[in-house]
């Protein structure tokens, strides 16, 4: 069986200025930690205040951390505003934050305050931090940003309904923004992984994880590491006539 490769991706995004939303830990940290290989200065950005600022303390001078609510419309221009702030400008955004609440509940199961909450932050704070991000990303004249969706919205994973919901949502987003972003010189993409082995996938029952895996075309667990190359070339001056598109990154789970 072929085994993940832990090497960095070899793409260099050297002096780029990348905003990371729900970075502090699981796959977000991993997107800062490719990030900071590659050569770009990274802001961490979280509720999860602790945990971001000692991984910005961990990884240096090419980090810094700033408090991001995506439930929370000030929060996020605050942020956005600071974060661009750090190094006079920004070239990239990734919108990785989100949350799930509705795993493992049927949909006559949820309730309406729930449902609302992963909405406000999945796909408002989403539209939002975009929005905040849109004259920064304008002004670098290469803007990137990468929407995190779920091959969750492709294949249409059961009682997960809310999470789903949201991802399909990010996934239609994407390619309207890319429109409207396009004259600006910004590309909008989506990136769709699937299930990964991550903290906030650890409460999904071994059962989805081997359904998972069984229908892989690449037969092993997914690892973040599995995702972080695809996202990089997404915020690299390369990638500059990709745009609107959602790349699913699943093992072959899903196939577009």
């Amino acid at each position: 069986m072929n085994q993940p490769t832990t090497s960095a991706p070899e793409i260099s995004l050297h002096g780029r200025r990348v905003l990371v939303t729900g970075s502090a830990r699981g796959l977000g940290e991993a997107f800062v930690r490719a990030l900071v290989e590659a050569g770009a200065r990274v802001v961490i950005s979280d509720v999860l205040h602790e945990r971001g600022q000692a991984l910005a303390a961990e990884l240096g001078s090419a980090t810094c951390y700033v408090p991001m609510d995506l439930s929370d419309p000030a929060s996020i221009e605050a942020g956005v505003a600071q974060a661009a702030s750090q190094w006079d400008g920004l070239d990239g955004l990734v919108n990785n934050a989100a949350i799930t609440n509705s795993g493992g509940k049927a949909m006559h199961e949820l309730g309406v305050d729930m449902w609302d909450r992963v909405m406000q932050v999945n796909v408002r704070g989403t539209w939002l931090a975009t929005v905040a991000v849109q004259k920064h990303l304008t002004a670098s004249q290469s803007g990137r940003i990468v929407n995190i969706a779920s091959d969750t919205a492709l294949w249409g994973a059961p009682k997960l309904l809310a999470y789903v919901a949201s991802k399909g949502a990010v996934i239609s987003m994407t390619r309207s923004m890319a429109r409207e972003l396009g004259p600006d010189g910004i590309t909008v993409n989506a990136v769709a992984p699937g299930l990964t082995l991550v903290e906030a996938t650890e409460y999904i029952p071994a059962a989805r994880h081997q359904y998972y895996q069984q229908g892989r075309a690449i037969g092993r667990a997914q690892v973040p590491s599995d995702v972080t190359a695809t996202v990089l070339f997404l915020l690299s001056r390369g990638s500059g006539y990709v745009t609107g598109q959602v790349l699913p990154v699943n093992g072959g789970f899903v196939m577009n």
